[in-house]
């Protein structure tokens, strides 16, 4: 029996709450650096080791392949052995990749050591805001959990910034030595080696870390979760969330991943398949990975379109913003509603720009900005925040690994496939195809996704369990 005195020296911090989620979000800082990172090293890459289209196109997408074999496993290691611990995995797994990369001597190992860090990545984009989703209060789970969305277009944007600068330096003449081959003649190999820093920040945070309330309770660690729990919103909210979840059905049992496909949990599966997968072939990372290449079509140089890069990952911080301010206030869907139908124009707009020759000027990039805007606020955070909220306790880290699992699916493709569209398709086509698979995103929040501002993750899952007995009456 707990004692009001047994947990007297326990005081509530917003301090600690705020700490912890950002430390956890660096696993976005680090997957969005990395995910950037290589958009200034492709041409340098093909160039030393004298890739073809297909070469290229392998060398952005095997750490999506990656992303894939590390969402698999995440998923059912972060049930069986915790949160924290998969997310320390993720962290050495990032500084092995960077440091690997930075020495590469062959494609071969390059390659391995970008599957690596590909496998970190998958690791953390599953585990990271799935911590953030279980550890934050349900009144701020949005907040919380765009924090991870913000960190990722950070790490983009560092990635850009890091990039600009080096190439900048590298123009500098620099004989002889180590430096040579770092900053001057192969300075791609300074751009991914540079992510062994974030990393091992990452790494060495997380030691500090306590490990999810949730899955402690989910191991009958009552009192251990109780402690964290106050902490972070004291004691009457604590209590609270312990309450509901162990009223929850099956809530501290470790349940098969078949359980998501019962008819009661059917319409949450779906919202985990389609809604990740349709956050990717909407075209997001086709303008991260290649948005060099994109603008110098548009008539850019290489030095203003690495500007209009650097441009582009600022626009996508300043409006993921908009959605840490608003996502629990106006809730999940008018964020959705807003930002896909935005991007869908966006789209169509800049493949109508490229059909028509209108390149000169400054509309391709404005138009892209507009989309990078629109997909900043709604896609990319609040899909985060969706399928970190929507799935059973039983299930939950083996459900939003297949979840993250159809998003590194559709980031495969794209990485793969953009290149290829747009040497042989055009520009145009290539974005009008991007706005064809954003759409169903609306059809998908209109029908599906419930509104889940501030519903605790329990009473989340009672609502499927009453909307599919309703459906029997």
């Amino acid at each position: 029996m707990d004692t009001k005195e047994q947990y007297s020296d326990i005081k509530k911090s917003s301090i600690y709450l705020y700490l912890v989620c950002l430390v956890a979000a660096l696993g976005g800082f680090l997957f969005g650096f990395d995910t950037a990172v290589i958009s200034g090293t492709i041409s340098l890459v093909t160039r030393d080791f004298g890739l073809d289209a297909v070469s290229e196109g392998w060398f952005v997408s095997c750490a999506l392949l990656g992303c894939i074999i590390g969402v698999i496993v995440s998923g059912k290691l972060s049930d069986r052995f915790g949160r924290k611990i998969v997310m320390i995995i993720s962290a050495l797994l990032f500084l092995v990749s960077a440091l690997g990369c930075m020495y590469a001597d062959f494609f071969a190992s390059l390659i391995t050591f970008r599957l690596i860090g590909g496998i970190g990545i998958g690791v953390a984009s599953m585990v990271s805001p799935l911590y953030i989703s279980e550890f934050a209060p349900s009144r701020l789970r949005g907040t919380m959990v765009s924090l991870y969305q913000l960190a990722l277009t950070i790490g983009i944007v560092t990635a850009y910034l890091t990039n600009a600068y080096l190439a900048g330096y590298a123009e500098k003449e620099i004989t002889g030595g180590a430096g040579s081959a770092l900053f001057s003649d192969q300075v791609w190999r300074a751009m991914l080696g540079l992510g062994a820093v974030p990393a091992f920040i990452f790494l060495m945070s997380l030691l500090a870390v306590p490990e999810s309330p949730r899955w402690l309770l989910s191991r009958g660690k009552r009192e251990n979760a109780k402690r964290i729990l106050i902490k972070i919103d004291g004691p009457l909210a604590a209590q609270k969330e312990i309450d509901a979840f162990q009223s929850a059905e099956n809530g501290n049992e470790e349940e098969s991943l078949k359980t998501l496909f019962k008819p009661v949990y059917r319409k949450a599966l779906w919202i985990g398949l389609f809604l990740p997968f349709l956050s990717q072939v909407c075209g997001i990372n086709a303008v991260i990975y290649y948005g060099p290449r994109i603008l110098e079509k548009a008539g850019f140089t290489l030095n203003s379109a690495l500007g209009g890069q650097v441009t582009i990952g600022l626009v996508n911080v300043v409006f993921t913003f908009v959605a840490i301010f608003t996502v629990d206030r106006w809730g999940r869907k008018p964020l959705l509603y807003i930002g896909i139908g935005g991007a869908v124009i966006s789209l169509v707009i800049i493949g109508l720009l490229f059909q028509y020759g209108i390149t000169s000027g400054p509309w391709i990039l404005i138009f892209i900005l507009a989309f990078i805007a629109c997909f900043a606020f709604s896609f990319g955070p609040v899909c985060w925040v969706v399928i970190g909220e929507i799935f059973p306790n039983g299930i939950r880290g083996k459900a939003m690994s297949l979840a993250t699992l159809t998003l590194w699916i559709g980031n495969f493709f794209v990485g793969q496939l953009t290149p290829i569209m747009l040497q042989g398709l055009g520009s145009a086509w290539t974005f009008w195809i991007f706005a064809i698979c954003c759409s169903p995103a609306l059809y998908l929040t209109w029908k599906l996704i419930p509104e889940t501002k501030g519903r605790s993750l329990e009473e989340i899952e009672r609502h499927w369990q009453s909307s599919y007995s309703d459906t029997l009456h």
